[in-house]
């Protein structure tokens, strides 16, 4: 799945949600601002550190794959939209 920090910000608010789990209990739990985690979500900041987007994408029980750039799409990116 190709996305940009953005994009990526949104999908986190989406998982986080579907876990029924609020902005303030991973601000709590992470010590990472409430408002740092919301502008991170809505697009209005893409200045947060890769150390804290991990740490929010471990807690949220997933994690983020590096994979080779390839010019044509491979079956399972087809497959899966």
């Amino acid at each position: 799945l190709d996305m940009d920090f953005y994009e990526l910000g949104k999908e986190l608010a989406l998982l986080r949600k579907s876990k029924n789990i609020s902005q303030q209990t991973i601000s709590k739990d992470l010590n990472i601002s409430r408002a740092t985690i919301s502008n991170f979500e809505s697009g209005a900041s893409s200045d947060m550190g890769l150390k804290k987007v991990l740490q929010i994408v471990d807690y949220l029980g997933y994690k983020i794959n590096i994979k080779e750039k390839s010019l044509f799409p491979v079956f399972e990116d087809i497959i899966n939209g």
